[in-house]
C-alpha cells in the first residue's frame, strides 16, 4: 500500500475510533465515518470490504494501546503484588474520569454485537480479553502465585465487571470495591504460593 492509501486507511480508522466508542457500532454509519474522514464512501470501501471489517480493525487498533495501558498501570516487578494491583484499578478507575469515557469499547461492541458470536469484531474482543488474561497470568507467575491462571481469570472478572457497573451507575465506588476485592485475592494466593 502506498502512503497516501496508508494514511486514508489511518484517517479512516482514526474516525471509526471516534464514533464507534462514542456513539456504538450499530448506531454509528459508514456515511458519518467517511464524512468525519474527509473521504467518499467508495474510498472507504477501497480499503474496508464492509462495514463488518472496519469494526474488526477498530478493535483491533484499540488492542496493544489498551494493553500498555494496563502494564503501564500496574507497573514493574520491583513493587509488591498488592501494590501492582493497586496501581491497575488506580489507573481503571482515573481512566472512568476522562470526559470521553464510554466504558470498554470491547465489552460494548461484543454486547452490541451479541447475536452475532461469529462476527470478527466479537472474536477481536475475545482475542483482547484473553491476551489481557494471559498478560495478568504471566504476570502473577513471575510473581511467585501458584494458580496464576485461576487468578489472572479472576482478575479479568473483577476489571470488566468494575467496567461494566461503572458504565451503568457512573459510581468510582464500584472500582473501589472490585480494587479491595482484587487486593483480597492475591493476598490469598500469594499466601498459597
Amino acid at each position: 500500500m502506498t502512503k497516501s492509501a496508508n494514511q486514508t486507511k489511518d484517517k479512516i480508522l482514526e474516525a471509526a475510533n471516534a464514533l464507534f466508542y462514542r456513539d456504538g457500532v450499530r448506531a454509528t454509519g459508514v456515511d458519518a465515518i467517511a464524512a468525519r474522514a474527509g473521504i467518499t464512501k467508495r474510498s472507504l470501501y477501497y480499503h474496508f470490504r464492509s462495514k463488518d471489517d472496519l469494526i474488526e480493525a477498530y478493535l483491533v487498533s484499540r488492542d496493544e494501546p489498551n494493553l500498555a495501558a494496563f502494564r503501564r498501570w500496574f507497573g514493574s516487578s520491583d513493587r509488591s503484588l498488592e501494590d501492582r494491583l493497586a496501581g491497575l484499578f488506580d489507573g481503571l478507575k482515573r481512566a472512568t474520569h476522562h470526559p470521553d469515557w464510554r466504558g470498554c469499547g470491547f465489552l460494548r461492541t461484543a454486547g452490541e454485537l451479541a447475536n452475532m458470536p461469529g462476527h470478527p469484531a466479537v472474536r477481536a474482543a475475545s482475542r483482547h480479553k484473553q491476551a489481557i488474561e494471559s498478560w495478568l497470568a504471566d504476570e502473577f507467575s513471575a510473581a511467585g502465585v501458584a494458580e496464576a491462571d485461576a487468578l489472572a481469570r479472576r482478575m479479568l472478572l473483577l476489571i470488566d465487571g468494575a467496567f461494566s457497573a461503572m458504565l451503568v451507575h457512573h459510581d468510582t465506588a464500584y472500582i473501589d470495591a472490585a480494587a479491595a476485592a482484587a487486593r483480597d485475592l492475591g493476598a490469598m494466593a500469594q499466601a498459597k504460593g
